[in-house]
């Protein structure tokens, strides 16, 4: 079906209003048809996202619908028959999780829904606890306002995986978004086809998270921001109850608001969302500001230090909670034998420099923190879950116990805050410990550059782009000679699914990590260097300048 014969499709069938008008100024644009309808949303092991509208490219009701249609029809095959749904606080994230909860209602599966939006965490715990066999959360994480999406999470707890994904997409495909089996939120709540989760589950989810508490914050002054979203309620919570008494939230972001007024790209990776929170901090004397994203499984960080509020980066966390876990595990007794800490392909290699120090295992993972939630999996599967001390991520995510399989802003809000309050009682900050470590291992500096390619030409010039560096690896990078170049869809060297990603380790140690993201329209490319400052901004520069000869659009 080519792009008009869908859009016809679409006006003849659609009775949303507020989409119906949406198809009706569109008729005479040929780039909005194209973009809406060059294609179906892409489904994957993170689900989909996508941009609010009408069409089949573009989040809405009817899109919500065949996608949930199709994993019925997948768990009806599989004799599956319980889901749990979550929420965040994105523009119709509660309209999506009704219809998602109706959807699988309808076709026989039991359906537990949260009364409230709650964390992408919470709904991997109740997704366990529940013993559900699919978990779903309305949520496109950190993404500004015009986007949302769909997570789909196994029994376990973790994102689906491939396999599952493979089985999934041909039920799918096979659903029409206008022959959906939906009948009434209300009459399925009231006939007990659908139930909400138990409010039990939300205490029983902070007991799980202040039990891996190490040190008392009674110390430390923290201003938190939630930036509108699901960590609202929760990381206050969690914190106020581990001791913090000096807790400030930013007024204008500590409500639910899928518009994101104060801070339009609700990215905790970056300044300009935690610039409300620099001010109330400031004006607050605050030791630390923390971020989380409008589902609340990553976390932004902020320290005073000489005066002056830092960020820190997310390998700078992780090294960071990596060093304060060890120590202070050590000092008390707790250290499991045989540690492990997991970390993706794309995070900093400092870590391995911390693991010949403390004896500890580091196991690298593609990109996704369903696979550090696998790891998990498999220790516990072989009674070794007290093994794991942590696992982490450059986009700022983090996780240090077993209670979910998925990164915890809640989790990862309360051990930044008490390693903050360790430090503090040894006269430091956390930029006086990165850089006593910097000072020990060598000064690590990443850089993440990002390409965007919007649209279907976009999508199409994406991928003509990547397959021409594939077609072309190069021998040397601004004169340095490539020692090992790592495709990770045809490597049989390490034991890793398949995946887009190229890897080039310079014979300097430096590395550029190349590959496209999974839910937004953009190239990634993860730069590493370990110099002197200044030689490692000069080459920063020019990997800049090689990476911008590939994939820049100008």
């Amino acid at each position: 079906m080519n792009v008009q014969e869908k859009y016809q499709l679409w006006l003849d069938n659609v009775t949303d209003e507020e989409l119906k008008k949406e198809l009706e100024q569109m008729q005479a644009d040929a780039v909005k048809k194209e973009n809406a309808f060059f294609k179906d949303l892409e489904f994957g092991t993170g689900g989909l996202r996508g941009i609010l509208g009408v069409g089949s490219n573009c989040l809405n009701v009817y899109t919500i619908g065949k996608i949930t249609q199709g994993i019925a029809d997948y768990m009806n095959k599989k004799g599956l028959k319980r889901v749990a749904i979550s929420f965040d606080s994105r523009i119709k994230s509660h309209l999506f999780a009704k219809r998602t909860a109706s959807v699988f209602a309808s076709n026989g599966i039991e359906a537990f829904i949260t009364e409230e939006l709650m964390p992408t965490p919470f709904l991997s715990y109740i997704t366990r606890e529940l013993k559900a066999e699919i978990g779903v959360m309305i949520t496109a994480s950190h993404n500004p306002a015009k986007y949302n999406g769909y997570k789909v999470y196994g029994s376990d707890g973790c994102q689906i995986t491939e396999d599952a994904v493979k089985e999934i997409l041909p039920c799918i495909e096979g659903v029409s978004e206008f022959l959906v089996e939906c009948k009434d939120f209300n009459d399925l709540l009231q006939g007990g086809k659908i139930s909400y989760v138990p409010a039990s589950l939300t205490e029983d989810f902070l007991n799980k998270v202040l039990a891996l508490s190490n040190y008392s914050l009674s110390n430390l002054s923290v201003t938190y921001t939630p930036l509108n979203g699901a960590g609202y309620k929760l990381v206050p919570q969690a914190l106020k109850r581990a001791g913090l008494v000096n807790l400030n939230t930013v007024k204008e972001q500590s409500y639910p608001d899928g518009n994101f007024t104060t801070c339009p790209f609700p990215n905790p990776e970056k300044e300009e969302a935690l610039a409300l929170g620099l001010e109330y901090a400031k004006s607050s004397d605050s030791d630390l500001l923390l971020a989380t994203d409008p589902d609340c499984d990553r976390v932004g960080v902020a320290v005073k230090h000489k005066g002056e509020y830092k960020l820190l980066s997310g390998n700078e966390v992780g090294v960071l909670l990596t060093d304060y876990l060890f120590n202070v595990q050590k000092e008390r007794g707790t250290l499991p034998k045989n540690p492990v800490v997991v970390k993706t392909i794309v995070t900093t290699d400092l870590v391995k420099k911390l693991a010949s120090e403390y004896c500890f295992e580091v196991v690298e993972v593609l990109t996704g923190f369903k696979y550090i939630g696998e790891v998990i999996s498999n220790l516990e599967a072989k009674g070794e879950r007290n093994r794991f001390v942590l696992g982490f991520e450059e986009s700022y995510g983090y996780l240090s116990g077993a209670h979910v399989r998925d990164k915890d802003g809640v989790n990862g809000a309360l051990i930044i805050s008490e390693m903050t309050a360790y430090y503090k009682d040894q006269g430091l900050t956390l930029i006086d410990k990165i850089e006593q470590l910097y000072a020990k291992y060598g000064l690590y500096e990443h850089k993440l550059l990002t390409y965007t390619f919007e649209g279907a030409s976009g999508n199409a010039e994406m991928k003509r782009r990547l397959a021409l560096l594939r077609s072309n690896l190069p021998d040397e990078i601004i004169g340095v000679p490539v020692a090992n170049c790592i495709d990770y869809l045809t490597q049989e060297k390490y034991p890793l699914p398949k995946a887009n990603v190229l890897s080039f380790e310079l014979s300097d140690g430096c590395k550029i990590i190349v590959r496209p993201s999974g839910t937004e329209p953009l190239i990634k490319c993860y730069l590493t260097v370990c110099f002197d400052k200044a030689k490692n901004a000069v080459r920063l520069r020019a990997y800049k300048g090689f990476l911008d000869k590939l994939f820049a659009n100008d």
